[in-house]
C-alpha cells in the first residue's frame, strides 16, 4: 500500500508542477507531461518501478480518448467535411506514409517494418497543434482550418491503422508478454478463418445495435436513480465492456470504443457521457505521457544523438514538404500554407501508442522502436520552435508582401469592422441595412470567397497589423468594431487603436467577464460580451416560462442589466491586468461590498415588479 501511495504521489506531483509551467511557456500540456516523466525517470529507476506495466494501464486513457473523439464526430458533420477530410487529410497521411516507407526501405528495412514506420510517423500532434492555434488566435484562419481537417482525419485514421498493423507482424519478433493478457481468454481460439470472421463481424454488429437500441433504455433506467456516480460507473462499464469484447475477438479495443462513440454522437446522453469520462481520460492520458517521458532511453540518445537528430529533422522536412504541396493543390494562401506545413510537421502523441502496439504485436523490434520513440519525442519538443519560426520570420515576410495588396483598398469608410465572422457579420448587415458602408477586414480568404459569392465586399488581411489598418483609413475613421477571434488578438488590436487614435470610438468584442476587465484596463470603454445579450434574453424567457408576463420579465431584465453594468464599471476600476482576479484583494473586497450593498436593492426591485404583475393578472 505504501509503495502504491508513494508512486501515485510522485506521478501526481510531477504532472501538477510540470504541466502549468509548460503551458505558461507555450509548450502545451503533452510536452509538460513528457518533461515531467523525464525529470522523475531517475527516481522511478531507483524505486525499481516497472514503467512498461504502468504504461499498459495508462493506455486505457487512449481508448477513452478515441471514445470521446467518436462522440464528437456526428455522421452529418463528417459528410459536410468530406472534401477536406479526404483530400487534405487522406493526402497527407497516405503521401507521408508512402515517402517515409520508401525512405525506410532505402535504409534497409523490410517492407512490413517500413510501412509500419510510415504509418506511425505520418500522424501529427493533435494536442499540441490545436492548443497552439487557439492560443495564437489562428484557429479560424485558412491554415488553422486546414490543420483541423488533417488532424481530424488522422484521429479517424488511427482506427484502421490499429486494425492493419497486426497483419504486418513478423513471426520471429512476437515474444511472450508482448501481446497483452487477453491471450488467456479469447472467443476465437481454435476457430478457422471463416468462423473467426463471423465472430468478429458479430461482435461489431453487437456494438452497433447495442449502441443504437440498448444504451438509451439502460441510461434512462440509471438516470432515474438521480445518482451522478452511478451514471459515471455505467459510462465506464460500457467503455470497458466494449473494449473487453473487442479484445476477446482479436480486435483493437480502441476500434470498438471509437465506433461506440460515433453511434452515440446523436444521443441525448452525449454531453453527460463526455463530462463523466473526460476526467478519467485526462488523468490516464497524462499518466501515459509521463511514462513515455520516463521510458525514454537516454543512454541510446547519447550514443546515437546525431543520427536521431538527423532522422528527426528529416521527418520534419519531409512532412512539411508534403503539406506544402497539398496546400498548393487546395489553393491555401501562402502565409497560411506555411502555418499549415510547419504546424503539422512533427510526429504525434498517437505515435507513442502505435509504437508500443507494434512492439507488442511483433511488428517492430524493441531496439528500433526505442529509436523511433526518440524521434517522435524530439519532433514534438521542436514544435514550439517551428511556431516561433512562423511568427518571427515567415508571417512578417508575407505580411510585408501583403502591404502592397493592402494599399489597393480604395473605398475607405469612417467605419472599420475587423473580422466578418459570426459577430462582425451581424454588425455589418445591420449597418448596411441602415445605409452605412463599412470597410471590412478578415483573415480567412476562404471566408471572403464565400462572402464574394453573395456580392459582399471585404478585404483579406490581419487586422492587428498597424500598416494594414492605416491602408484601411483608420486615421480618418470614426468607429472601429473589433470582432475578431481570440483574446490575445482582440486585446492587441484594442491596445494599439486606443493608444494611437484616442479620438477613435472602439467597440470591442469580449470573450468573457475577465476579458471585459482587461479591455477596460487597456482604455476601451465600449465593450460587448459576445454571449451576454443572448444570456439575458434566455433569463427573460425563463421568467416568462415561470408565469411572469412579458412586460414584467422585460423590466426585471432591465433591472439586472443596470446592476450588472454598474458593477462591471466598479470592478473594472480596481482590476489589475498583472494580477489574477482571485488574487486581487481590492477586486475581491469590491465584489463583496457590491453584493452586500446592491443585492438587496435588486431583490426589492424585482420583487416589486413581480408583485405588481401578479396583482394585474389577478384582476377579474
Amino acid at each position: 500500500m505504501t509503495d502504491f501511495l508513494l508512486l501515485a504521489f510522485i506521478f501526481l506531483i510531477a504532472g501538477v508542477i510540470a504541466v502549468p509551467i509548460a503551458s505558461r511557456l507555450g509548450l502545451g500540456s503533452v510536452l509538460g507531461y513528457l518533461i515531467a516523466g523525464i525529470v522523475i525517470s531517475p527516481t522511478l529507476s531507483l524505486l525499481g518501478v516497472d514503467i512498461v506495466a504502468v504504461q499498459h494501464f495508462a493506455e486505457f486513457g487512449v481508448v477513452m480518448m478515441l471514445f470521446l473523439v467518436g462522440l464528437e464526430l456526428e455522421p452529418k458533420l463528417l459528410w459536410e467535411m468530406r472534401t477536406r477530410l479526404l483530400g487534405l487529410g487522406g493526402g497527407q497521411v497516405l503521401g507521408t506514409a508512402a515517402l517515409i516507407m520508401a525512405a525506410a526501405m532505402l535504409l534497409g528495412q523490410p517492407w512490413q517494418m517500413a510501412l509500419a514506420i510510415g504509418l506511425v510517423l505520418a500522424l501529427s500532434s493533435t494536442a499540441i497543434v490545436l492548443q497552439t492555434l487557439n492560443e495564437k488566435g489562428l484557429m479560424k484562419s485558412d491554415g488553422g482550418q486546414a490543420s483541423f481537417s488533417v488532424l481530424l482525419f488522422q484521429d479517424i485514421a488511427v482506427i484502421p491503422m490499429l486494425a492493419l498493423l497486426p497483419l504486418l507482424a513478423i513471426p520471429g519478433l512476437i515474444h511472450g508478454g508482448g501481446a497483452g493478457h487477453a491471450e488467456s481468454l479469447s472467443f476465437i481460439d481454435g476457430l478457422n478463418s471463416w468462423q473467426t470472421a463471423v465472430v468478429t463481424v458479430g461482435a461489431i454488429a453487437f456494438v452497433v445495435l447495442g449502441g443504437n437500441y440498448l444504451t438509451r433504455p439502460i441510461f434512462r433506467f440509471i438516470a432515474a436513480a438521480r445518482l451522478r456516480e452511478l451514471f459515471t460507473a455505467a459510462a465506464l462499464m460500457m467503455i470497458i465492456g466494449v473494449a473487453l469484447l473487442m479484445t476477446l475477438v482479436g480486435l483493437s479495443p480502441a476500434l470498438g470504443t471509437f465506433l461506440a462513440g460515433v453511434i452515440l454522437a446523436n444521443s441525448e446522453y452525449r454531453h453527460e457521457l463526455e463530462s463523466d469520462i473526460e476526467p478519467f481520460k485526462g488523468l490516464l492520458l497524462g499518466l501515459f505521457f509521463i511514462t513515455v517521458g520516463a521510458g525514454i532511453n537516454f543512454a541510446l540518445l547519447q550514443e546515437s544523438f546525431l543520427p536521431i537528430l538527423a532522422l528527426t529533422l528529416g521527418l520534419i522536412l519531409l512532412k512539411a514538404g508534403v503539406l506544402l504541396i497539398l496546400g498548393h493543390i487546395f489553393k491555401i494562401p501562402w502565409a497560411s500554407r506555411w502555418l499549415f506545413a510547419l504546424g503539422l510537421a512533427q510526429a504525434g502523441e498517437f505515435g507513442f501508442v502505435l509504437l508500443a502496439f507494434t512492439v507488442a504485436n511483433g511488428i517492430l523490434p524493441e531496439a528500433l522502436a526505442d529509436q523511433l520513440l526518440l524521434v517522435v519525442a524530439l519532433s514534438m519538443l521542436l514544435t514550439p520552435a517551428l511556431f516561433i519560426l512562423y511568427d518571427r520570420v515567415i508571417a512578417p515576410y508575407f505580411n510585408r508582401a501583403q502591404d502592397r495588396e493592402a494599399d489597393e483598398i480604395e473605398e475607405q469608410s469612417h467605419i472599420i469592422i475587423a473580422g466578418r465572422g459570426r459577430v462582425g457579420g451581424i454588425v455589418d448587415r445591420m449597418l448596411e441595412a441602415a445605409g452605412f458602408n463599412a470597410t471590412v477586414i478578415d483573415f480567412s480568404s476562404e471566408q471572403l470567397g464565400r462572402l464574394q459569392a453573395f456580392g459582399i465586399n471585404a478585404y483579406f488581411g490581419d487586422a492587428t497589423r498597424p500598416d494594414l489598418l492605416h491602408s484601411a483609413g483608420i486615421a480618418e475613421a470614426k468607429v472601429l468594431v473589433v470582432a475578431i477571434d481570440g483574446k490575445e488578438q482582440i486585446s492587441k488590436l484594442v491596445e494599439y487603436a486606443v493608444h494611437h487614435y484616442p479620438d477613435l470610438h472602439v467597440i470591442a468584442r469580449a470573450v468573457d467577464r475577465d476579458h471585459v476587465y482587461q479591455l477596460w484596463a487597456l482604455g476601451c470603454r465600449d465593450i460587448i460580451r459576445e454571449t451576454y445579450d443572448s444570456s439575458v434574453r434566455m433569463g427573460r424567457s425563463t421568467f416568462e416560462a415561470l408565469g411572469i408576463s412579458g412586460e414584467a420579465a422585460g423590466k426585471m431584465s432591465d433591472v439586472f442589466w443596470d446592476l450588472d453594468r454598474r458593477s462591471m464599471i466598479e470592478f473594472a476600476d480596481v482590476y489589475d491586468i498583472n494580477i489574477l482576479p482571485h488574487e486581487n484583494d481590492a477586486l475581491i473586497a469590491k465584489v463583496r461590498r457590491v453584493q452586500e450593498e446592491w443585492q438587496p436593492e435588486v431583490f426589492e426591485k424585482m420583487g416589486s415588479i413581480m408583485d405588481k404583475d401578479k396583482k394585474a393578472n389577478d384582476k377579474p
